[in-house]
């Protein structure tokens, strides 16, 4: 190259599944018939309704131009309706709304609005690599905190409180990382966990940002949302989208859900970077957000008889794992039998042509633990056990 990389560039890793996955295409092309459990990608197919709208959109002359920024009415107001209905959320489609290509666009989007070189962010020590790794590209200040292990990975919000620098202070902590339902421990959201967090971003005067792409999978209670907690607004956004809740990850329909203020001052970065979505993904998106309950149900069926199949693929590897867990993925841990998460993958993959992902993809305390994913046919997972106990 005729110039250096810059400094985010060089510091930067490859995400692992990127490097991971050319191993597993690189045995496929060689005749080996890998069974992947380790994405998240589902493999089910959207709504019927929501391809037809797709088609139909796509054939109108006026769908290939530029389109707003901020999404179309039709799509701000379907996604304002799916948060009363599902959430029992009022969220106003003009101003509290803002669609993104995906919401992992969101996470960078969030990052550049409001976090300034050396800034704090708290991280959960087990997550969504994305939070880490924006962080550090914008060049603010990883803070690690705590999970419980023994309290369903909650936060310890004790030790949590005593990382923060106060606004004031020359690197002060701005920003507070929350998922939940968890990735990948599948720990559940509560409504006394957001209240938690709604009382400490208030208290720290910290921005809250919540992820919550898996709240309609595998929930053993009614699905539930940041925002519907008293005091949110004031302090809280949330990120959401259609990839695992409706089977549209390839389609990167996402969106900011937050107060004016924050989606005002997100649009100011964003605008600058995109020009708005592709009209028939917005038409079908409106259409997917109309998703009966009848339809999320019969999803949540597969995924339960999958689930099933995981558990006792999980069992023939002597795992240990929760079994109140929410979401598309199965967190267990590591028999002591075992010397590492790492030689077990590898293992598999060569040896049985099965990938699962390690645990420490996720962060350090993810050491002694394996991720399996949900998006496989059931018949895919037995096959898979099947070659365990062979």
């Amino acid at each position: 190259m005729i110039i250096p990389l810059a400094q985010r560039a060089d510091q930067t890793q490859e995400y692992y599944f990127s490097v991971k996955l050319a191993e597993v295409r690189q045995l496929l092309a060689q005749g080996h018939d890998v069974i992947n459990i380790g994405i998240g990608n589902p493999d089910m197919m959207p709504s019927e309704a929501t391809l037809d709208a797709l088609t139909k959109s796509a054939q109108q002359p006026t769908a290939h131009g530029y389109q707003s920024y901020k999404g179309t009415p039709a799509l701000r107001q379907a996604i304002a309706r799916f948060y009363a209905h599902t959430y029992g959320v009022t969220l106003d489609p003009e101003t509290e709304l803002l669609p993104l290509i995906g919401s992992k666009e969101g996470i960078t989007h969030l990052s550049l609005t409001f976090l300034n070189e050396g800034d704090g962010v708290l991280v959960p020590e087990l997550g969504y690599p994305a939070y880490r790794a924006v962080s550090q590209m914008v060049g603010a200040r990883v803070q690690e905190y705590a999970l419980l292990e023994h309290a369903g990975w909650q936060p310890d919000w004790a030790a949590l409180a005593e990382l923060v620098q106060p606004v004031g202070s020359p690197n002060p902590t701005k920003l507070l990382w929350l998922n939940y339902p968890h990735m990948p421990t599948g720990a559940p959201a509560t409504k006394e966990l957001f209240d938690q967090a709604v009382r400490f971003a208030h208290d720290h005067k910290i921005l809250l940002c919540h992820d919550n792409p898996y709240s309609l999978i595998l929930n053993k209670k009614a699905p539930i949302s940041l925002l519907s907690v008293d005091g949110a607004k004031e302090v809280g956004v949330e990120l959401n989208s259609l990839s695992k809740s409706h089977n549209m990850a390839g389609w990167r329909m996402g969106w900011l859900a937050a107060a004016k203020p924050y989606i005002d001052a997100v649009l100011t970065i964003k605008s600058n970077v995109d020009s708005g979505q592709f009209k028939p993904l917005m038409d079908a998106a409106t259409e997917a957000l109309a998703n009966s309950d009848d339809w999320h149900r019969a999803r949540n069926a597969v995924y339960q008889g999958r689930l099933d199949a995981v558990h006792a693929l999980l069992d023939t590897l002597d795992c240990t794992y929760a079994t109140d867990q929410e979401g598309m993925f199965i967190w267990a841990k590591l028999p002591d039998s075992i010397l590492s998460a790492e030689a077990l993958v590898n293992q598999l993959l060569y040896e049985k042509h099965i990938f699962i992902a390690p645990g420490f993809i996720f962060g350090p305390k993810g050491e002694r633990y394996i991720r399996v994913s949900l998006c496989v046919p059931k018949e895919r997972i037995e096959e898979a056990v099947n070659r365990l106990q062979a």
